[in-house]
């Protein structure tokens, strides 16, 4: 009788269990939150879907750091870009351009379309490559060889005309695939926006905790706007700008 009564209560703490990591992966619960008011230094992350967006009021709201889009692929450039630039240097926002990387395009011909947009970053953040699948891209994924030299390619030459190494931004899977052992010296940026990355055994300088975050200040049709933290202090942040 004993043992029965003992099952039923670690069935019920089961049950109880498996409901809250449903909750957790349906964004019904969002842990990430309380996790990331421990790291000092907040940021975001933008593109055109915020549409204009006032920093002087994104940087009231507790926001220390911003990366911004600026490119994709070979030829596309961020609508919002320079305005995004110019208006978040006028409020003084510590920021960074980031370029999403694509997987059809040589890593050559996407330095050359981020170096030629975004010009000098004397004084910002590093850059970023942003490198996540898309499209039907994670049913079919390219070849790991063909990522890595393509994305060595870009890192090389971003590495040479700023004169430190980029950072990688990647998702657990594409993290796992083509990043994890192979870019190790490389600042990491990982994006998790169900749980904390305590699995990424190499470490993390920046994480994405949620991609549903509201703040005050932007006018787009995506309501939602990306955040982030950095693990370190504000003293430490000034170690990633481009001297």
């Amino acid at each position: 009788m004993r043992w029965r009564k003992i099952a039923a209560i670690i069935f019920i703490f089961v049950i109880i269990g498996i409901l809250f990591l449903m909750l957790v992966l349906s964004k019904k619960i969002h842990i990430n939150t309380w996790f990331a008011k421990q790291y000092e230094v907040q940021g975001v992350d933008v593109s055109h879907y915020q549409g204009e967006i006032d920093w002087q009021k994104i940087k009231e709201q507790g926001i220390s750091f911003a990366f911004i889009k600026a490119t994709e692929g070979s030829s596309h450039v961020d609508e919002k870009f320079l305005d995004n630039w110019k208006q978040a240097e006028e409020a003084g926002m510590i920021k960074g351009a980031y370029h999403f990387f694509s997987f059809d395009s040589s890593g050559k011909t996407q330095a050359k379309l981020y170096r030629k947009t975004v010009g000098t970053l004397t004084g910002n953040l590093i850059p970023v490559i942003d490198v996540e699948y898309y499209g039907k891209k994670e049913k079919n994924p390219p070849s790991k060889e063909e990522v890595r030299s393509n994305l060595q390619t870009m890192l090389d030459l971003l590495e040479k005309e700023y004169q430190v190494k980029p950072m990688i931004y990647t998702t657990y899977k594409v993290y796992h695939k083509y990043i994890k052992d192979t870019f190790k010296e490389y600042p990491l940026w990982i994006r998790n926006v169900y749980y904390p990355p305590v699995d990424v055994i190499e470490g993390w300088d920046i994480w994405q905790y949620s991609d549903t975050g509201i703040l005050d200040g932007y006018t787009g049709k995506e309501v939602y706007i990306d955040q982030n933290v950095f693990y370190g202090t504000k003293e430490q942040l000034k170690e990633y700008l481009v001297p």
